[in-house]
């Protein structure tokens, strides 16, 4: 289990992200999403180099997956990362926008 780390969301309405700083490394891990309707499409991932492999990424997505529970919304998993983790947590799936 990686370590946990502390996660700052932004949320400007029709965009926002969810941002953690990265031990060893001077750029900032993120997640993106704009805003559609009630629905959050997640369209980027990255984690800086040197922190690859170590959970971040997948704690970003869980943030998502937390808020969207807490806040009812649901996600269009268009990052190629966040569709990953969305098929290898297939309890996530009533979070899935509808086509």
């Amino acid at each position: 289990m990686p370590d946990p780390i502390t996660i700052i969301r932004s949320d400007e309405t029709s965009h926002g992200a969810y941002r953690a700083e990265v031990p060893g490394s001077t750029k900032l891990a993120e997640l993106t999403w704009r805003a559609d309707g009630n629905v959050r499409v997640a369209d980027h991932t990255f984690v800086p180099p040197e922190a690859r492999g170590t959970g971040i990424a997948a704690q970003l997505v869980e943030a998502l997956v937390a808020d969207a529970r807490e806040q009812g919304f649901t996600v269009v998993p268009q990052c190629s990362y966040v569709a990953v983790a969305f098929r290898r947590h297939p309890e996530w799936a009533d979070l899935l926008a509808k086509e």
